[in-house]
């Protein structure tokens, strides 16, 4: 079993947060079919006759979309939307599967509500309970465990399990 401590990225590490815009919004397509495809099981979606997964929503207005860099390499993905009034929505957020175990997701999404104060919230669909696990585990970390949880069912996914706090 790994200790806590080879359970994070080195020291040396070089990790870069970026917001997407035109000259890097190919590389976050691209890593967006590796989530879509890994959550298709999820939502029952499935790739068009390319074989490539629509990405919604699309990174524009007040969805903003962010890259995580390790070591020059793209790593994640995120996509939060953000009303007027500070509330924060992740509605994407994706780790390539050889960056994960290493507490990279975790910092990802730390240095983001770090920059973005207000209030935030983060859902999972149902079945999902990788990611529901990760959720909890970071957000309680990050908010010392003072954040509330429910499920309810949404229209478009199912029962969604939804986390929300506030900082400012």
């Amino acid at each position: 079993m790994m200790s806590n401590a080879e359970n994070t990225l080195p020291e040396t590490t070089a990790l870069n947060v970026v917001a997407v815009d035109d000259r890097n919004e190919h590389v976050y397509a691209n890593l967006y079919q590796g989530y879509a495809a890994e959550f298709s099981k999820f939502i029952g979606d499935k790739p068009d006759e390319n074989g490539l997964f629509e990405i919604y929503p699309k990174i524009a207005n007040e969805v903003k979309g962010y890259l995580l860099y390790i070591d020059g390499v793209p790593a994640a993905l995120t996509a939060i939307k953000e009303t007027p009034s500070q509330h924060f929505e992740i509605c994407d957020f994706y780790v390539v599967p050889y960056f994960r175990k290493n507490k990279a997701g975790k910092g990802f999404i730390s240095h983001l509500f770090k920059q973005l104060k207000g209030t935030w919230e983060i859902k999972q669909v149902a079945g999902a309970d990788h990611a529901v696990k990760f959720w909890r585990d970071v957000v309680g970390d990050y908010t010392d465990g003072n954040y509330t949880e429910d499920q309810y069912a949404n229209e478009k996914w199912g029962t969604v399990t939804r986390q929300r706090f506030s900082h400012l």
